[in-house]
């Protein structure tokens, strides 16, 4: 009841002329001119304008190239682990303009995990794996390869 009265009562004061109208007019005159709104003048509000602009630009590079050094370690972990490629990922390396690589933390991690698969695909990992084997295991394993390239070689080789 209090808000009808007092907007009533404002309205009338406002029409008679006694200075409810030059409030209005400032701010008027405020939304117009938004760097006086600001409090600055007009080439220190346009400089301030191009800074936030810029600063914008700035951010949306950065996040793009973020983006797409994400996708380059989706790529790199597609093609390590033999799974389809996405257009994607390609699409977001192509838009940061191609000069994107793995951040250097994740280089550091995939190599030290290239050098433990290259220490296990070697003869010595290998036999470090046969040393942690049970004879059963190792001779059942034996056995099998020895069947196996027999049939093989008796499928190829007319002679046997």
């Amino acid at each position: 009841m209090s808000f009808l009265m007092k907007s009533m009562l404002s309205n009338q004061v406002k029409n008679l002329g006694l200075g409810g109208g030059s409030e209005e007019s400032k701010e008027e005159g405020g939304a117009s001119d938004p760097a006086a709104a600001a409090g600055m003048t007009r080439e220190e509000y346009e400089e301030y304008q191009k800074q936030v602009v810029e600063e914008k630009m700035e951010r949306d590079a950065a996040f793009a190239h973020r983006k797409a050094e994400r996708a380059c370690l989706r790529v790199h972990l597609r093609e390590k682990y033999r799974l389809p490629k996405s257009e994607m990922d390609e699409n977001q390396i192509q838009m940061a303009g191609d000069d994107v690589d793995l951040p250097e933390d994740l280089q550091k991690m995939v190599d030290e995990d290239q050098g433990e698969e290259e220490d296990k695909d070697s003869i010595l990992g290998q036999l470090q794996n046969l040393q942690n084997m049970d004879m059963n295991t190792l001779k059942e394993k034996a056995q099998a390869t020895f069947t196996e390239i027999k049939q093989t070689a008796e499928q190829k080789c007319s002679m046997m």
